[in-house]
């Protein structure tokens, strides 16, 4: 049986992978704090704007978004969950599909839980960079 919590941690996941996919601005932004932060799989940080940029200007597109593998840990107001990221998306045009291991990090605000954080490794062989 799962607890509340972790239930309310899943469905967040659940409305964040949607909201991706439908390149949902106003949902992205209602389920992040404002102080949110994306680690990306290159090791970039975008802030909340930056991170909602990505589609407000047409940057990146997301075809589809698959969030499993999800291990919810909840800390009082707080909650660390390690997932599975899976995504065909491109970004500027240039093809940015692929598998990450995904950290979420949720904290409640008020009645609800919003992400404070996410961050993204890819999941693979290590390829050492170009030109090395």
């Amino acid at each position: 049986m799962t607890d509340p919590i972790t239930t309310e941690i899943l469905e967040l996941g659940r409305r964040w992978a949607e909201a991706e996919q439908r390149a949902d601005v106003e949902t992205l932004d209602a389920l992040a704090v404002a102080d949110f932060a994306m680690v990306g799989p290159l090791g970039f940080v975008l802030d909340k704007q930056q991170w909602l940029d990505r589609y407000r200007t047409g940057d990146l597109i997301t075809a589809s978004l698959a969030w499993d593998e999800v291990a919810v840990r909840p800390y009082g107001d707080a909650a660390v969950t390690i997932g599975r990221h899976t995504q065909q998306a491109s970004y500027r045009g240039q093809p940015s599909d692929g598998q990450f291991r995904a950290t979420h990090i949720a904290v409640r605000a008020g009645d609800r839980w919003q992400l404070a954080g996410i961050q993204l490794s890819p999941i693979g062989a290590f390829r050492p960079p170009v030109g090395t």
